[in-house]
């Protein structure tokens, strides 16, 4: 994540922590990540890090918006919940993440 060859594109983004929206299950995928590919404390320690920002949690209006936004662009339901969080705050969302693509509001960066 920090080390990656993109890392620098993302930098102003993340350290912006008074704009940064993070969305709750945004944690669990990175949880998810880190624990599987190096450990539990290093798993933790990058969650920490992202509740530096604004953790928005999935709430019933955001589940249904998450719900027509996946349909409409048919998205998977963790990227439909992150794409309907950024919708309802009309944050830009940032990512490396192909399903985001051509999206509105969206600054997509293929991986290198």
């Amino acid at each position: 994540m920090a080390n990656g060859p993109n890392a620098p594109l993302f930098a102003s983004a993340i350290e912006d922590v008074d704009n940064l929206l993070v969305p709750s299950i945004s944690l669990v995928e990175v949880f998810r990540r880190v624990y599987q590919q190096r450990s539990e404390n290093e798993a933790l320690q990058a969650v920490s890090t992202m509740r530096g920002g604004r953790v928005v949690d999935l709430d019933f209006p955001m589940a249904a918006m998450a719900g027509k936004l996946g349909v409409e662009r048919k998205l998977p339901i963790a990227d439909s919940i992150i794409y309907a969080t950024a919708v309802v705050h009309g944050a830009t969302l940032w990512t490396q993440d192909a399903d985001f693509d051509g999206l509105p509001g969206v600054r997509y960066f293929p991986k290198r």
